[in-house]
C-alpha cells in the first residue's frame, strides 16, 4: 500500500474531528490511511467545509499592554498605528549617547550650514541684494519689512548704507550714467550741440604735441619708412639660380629633364600599377631647405624629377631616381613661395610667394622668363592643362578673386569674383572644361572656363574650409581636406554630390592646408597631419590602415608616386623631405 502525505492524513483527522464535535454519522475513522478510501469521502465532507486558510483582514493593532508599558518606537517610522504615550514619544534612542554631541549638533539641519527655511525671494531682488554687498558692503536685512526702511534695516557696513542713502549696486550706476552725459561736447541726445564723443580733448591746452624740432625728425622717419615700404613692393626681388651638379649635360648632350631608362620601370608609359602596397620605411631624406616645406610637385608624366618650394624663399628641384641630388635652386622670390605648378612638358613652372609675385620659370637653365602680380597675395597657382591653353594660368588670390593670366602677354584676360573669402585651390576637372575651386568662406564653387560665373556653389552650414583639395586617377573624386579633422569625397562628374558613404577620420589637421593623394591603382588614401604623420587609409573600407611618424613638426603634404607600388613622397615645416618605401 502507497504511503499517504502528511497534508492529506491531517485533512482526513480535521474531517473526523469536526464530525464528532457536531454528532454526525462519519464513514472512515482517522485510522483508515487508504488513499482510495480518503479520496471517496472527500465529496462528503466539502460540503461542510468551503475553506481550509483563515483570512484575518484585521489590520495589526498594538493591544492595551503594549501601549501603557510604551513599547520603544523605532524612531524612523513615519507612521504610528496606535496613540503612544509622550513617553514613549521622546524615549531616548536606543544605543551609547555622544558625550561631544553639542546643541547645534542636535539641531535639525536641511543644508551644510544649518536649517534654511523655505521663503519665496525674487530673483532680481535677490541679485540686486547681492550685488550691492559685494560692490558697497551692506544689504538690506530679508527678515525686516521693505515698507518701512531705516539705518537698522541694512546688515553688513551700516555706515556705508547712511553714507550712500541706501542706494544698491543698479541705482548708482544709472546716476553715474546721467553724470557722464553732462560732459563737455553736450548730450548724445541733443543732436545739434553733440559735438561727439571726442570733443573734450578738443581744448589744444589738454592735447601734448611734439616740438618743432621733433616734429621734423617724426617726419624724416616717417618719409624714409614710406619710401622703404614703397621701394620694396615695387621693385621685385633679382632671381638668380644655383646648378648644384658638375655637368649640366651628359655626353649625349641631355639635360636632367630627360627622362631616365635605367631605372628597372618604364617612366614613359601612363600604365599605373596592378596593386599597391602600403609604404614601411623611410628610404631616403632629402635635405637642403633651412626652413619649413611648403609643396611639392613630381615631375609630369614620369615623376623623376621633384620640384619643392619652402618657407626660406627658394624652390629646389630634386633627383628622385639614382644619387637624389639637389640639382638646381631657384631664387627670386623675398618672401616664403607658397605654392608651385608645372606646365604639361615640365620645361617650365610657376611660383607663387607672399611677396605677391607670380614667376615663370625655365626649369632646365633655372631663367626666370616673366613675371605677374596685381599687388595682392596669390595663394594657389594652376596651368590650364589643355595643349592649347598652355599659355593660361589661374591664381586664386588673397582679394577673393581667381585671376587669369596669358604668359605671352603678361595681361590679365579673365578675373572670376564670386567669393567671399581669399581663395585656396584650384582643381581641374571634367577633361579640363570645368575648375573647382574652395575659398576660406567654406564654400565650393565650380567654374566653366572663361566664363566668371559659378554654375555650381556648394555650401552647407556644417561645411568647413577646405584648403587643399586632390583629383583621383581616375578623374572621378574630389578629396577635401576638412578644416573639421576629415577628408571629405565630392563626385568630379556632373553633380558634385559629397559621398557619405566615403569620409575618412582618424588624423588631426585643423589650421592647417595637408595635401592629400591617392595611390596610383585607388586602393590607399594617403595625407599628413598636424602632429608630423603619414596616415594611409583604404580606399573601400575608409579605415585608418597605417600611421608613420614622418616628420617632427607638420607633414604639409603626401604625394604617392605614379609609377611605383609603395613609394611615398612626404614634406614637413621641419625642411625635409622624405622618400618612404
Amino acid at each position: 500500500m502507497p504511503k499517504m502525505s502528511v497534508g492529506m492524513a491531517s485533512l482526513v483527522s480535521y474531517g473526523a474531528d469536526s464530525d464528532s464535535d457536531n454528532e454526525t454519522e462519519t464513514h472512515a475513522s482517522p485510522k483508515n490511511t487508504d488513499p482510495d478510501a480518503i479520496a471517496h469521502l472527500l465529496p462528503l465532507q466539502s460540503g461542510k467545509k468551503t475553506s481550509l486558510a483563515v483570512l484575518n483582514s484585521a489590520p495589526e493593532v498594538a493591544v492595551k499592554e503594549d501601549v501603557m508599558t510604551g513599547t520603544h518606537l523605532d524612531p524612523s517610522l513615519k507612521e504610528v498605528t496606535f496613540n503612544p504615550t509622550y513617553e514613549t514619544m521622546f524615549a531616548p534612542e536606543f544605543g551609547p549617547v555622544n558625550p561631544f554631541k553639542t546643541q547645534q549638533m542636535a539641531a535639525p539641519r536641511n543644508m551644510l550650514s544649518g536649517y534654511a527655511e523655505p521663503a519665496h525671494v525674487n530673483d532680481f531682488m535677490f541679485e540686486q541684494q547681492r550685488r550691492t554687498f559685494s560692490t558697497y558692503g551692506y544689504a538690506l536685512d530679508p527678515s525686516v519689512d521693505t515698507s518701512q526702511v531705516s539705518s537698522s534695516s541694512y546688515i553688513g557696513a551700516v555706515d556705508e548704507a547712511e553714507k550712500n542713502k541706501g542706494l544698491t549696486v543698479f541705482e548708482a550706476g544709472a546716476k553715474k550714467a546721467e553724470k557722464r552725459k553732462k560732459v563737455k561736447g553736450g548730450d548724445a541726445s541733443e543732436i545739434d550741440s553733440f559735438l561727439g564723443p571726442w570733443a573734450k580733448y578738443v581744448d589744444e591746452k589738454e592735447v601734448a604735441k611734439p616740438s618743432e624740432e621733433e616734429q621734423k625728425e617724426l617726419d624724416e622717419i616717417t618719409a624714409k619708412r614710406q619710401k622703404k615700404g614703397k621701394n620694396e613692393e615695387e621693385a621685385p626681388a633679382e632671381e638668380k639660380t644655383i646648378l648644384h651638379v658638375k655637368d649640366m649635360y651628359d655626353y649625349q648632350g641631355r639635360s636632367y629633364l630627360h627622362v631616365p631608362q635605367d631605372v628597372g620601370i618604364n617612366l614613359r608609359s601612363v600604365d599605373v600599377p596592378d596593386k599597391c602596397y602600403l609604404p614601411k620605411k623611410q628610404i631616403h631624406v632629402w635635405s637642403g631647405h633651412t626652413k619649413g616645406v611648403s609643396a611639392i610637385r613630381l615631375f609630369p608624366v614620369s615623376g623623376h624629377l621633384l620640384l619643392s618650394c619652402s618657407m626660406d624663399c627658394k624652390i629646389k628641384l630634386w633627383e628622385v631616381y639614382k644619387e637624389r641630388r639637389c640639382l638646381r635652386t631657384f631664387i627670386g622670390h623675398s618672401k616664403a613661395v607658397r605654392d608651385i605648378c608645372y606646365n604639361n612638358t615640365g620645361t617650365q613652372f610657376l611660383s607663387a610667394a607672399y611677396d605677391r609675385y607670380l614667376k615663370l620659370w625655365d626649369t632646365e637653365t633655372g631663367k626666370c622668363i616673366s613675371r605677374f602680380t596685381n599687388r595682392k597675395v596669390p595663394y594657389c597657382v594652376k596651368f590650364n592643362p589643355d595643349e592649347d591653353k598652355q599659355n593660361l594660368f589661374v591664381a586664386g588670390m588673397s582679394d577673393k578673386k581667381i585671376v587669369q593670366w596669358d604668359v605671352r602677354t603678361g595681361e590679365v584676360v579673365q578675373e572670376y569674383d564670386r567669393h567671399l573669402g581669399a581663395v585656396n585651390t584650384i582643381t581641374f576637372v571634367d577633361e579640363n572644361r570645368r575648375f573647382v575651386s574652395t575659398s576660406d568662406d567654406k564654400s565650393l564653387r565650380v567654374w566653366e572656363w572663361d566664363i566668371p560665373v559659378d554654375f555650381k556653389y556648394i555650401a552647407e552650414p556644417s561645411m568647413h574650409s577646405m584648403p587643399a583639395v586632390t583629383l583621383s586617377p581616375n578623374g572621378k573624386w574630389l578629396a577635401c581636406q576638412s578644416m573639421d579633422n576629415q577628408i571629405l569625397i565630392f563626385g568630379a562628374q556632373n553633380r558634385f554630390r559629397l559621398n557619405k558613404k566615403k569620409i575618412f577620420k582618424g588624423h588631426m589637421v585643423a589650421g592647417y592646408a595637408c595635401q592629400v593623394d591617392f595611390s596610383p591603382d585607388m586602393s590607399y588614401v594617403v595625407s599628413g597631419d598636424a602632429d608630423g604623420k603619414l596616415n594611409i587609409w583604404d580606399w573601400k573600407t575608409t579605415k585608418l590602415y597605417h600611421r608613420i611618424k614622418a616628420h617632427d613638426k607638420v607633414c604639409i603634404s603626401a604625394l604617392w608616386h605614379p609609377h611605383e607600388t609603395s613609394k611615398v613622397i612626404t614634406c614637413g615645416w621641419d625642411g625635409q623631405i622624405k622618400l618612404w618605401d
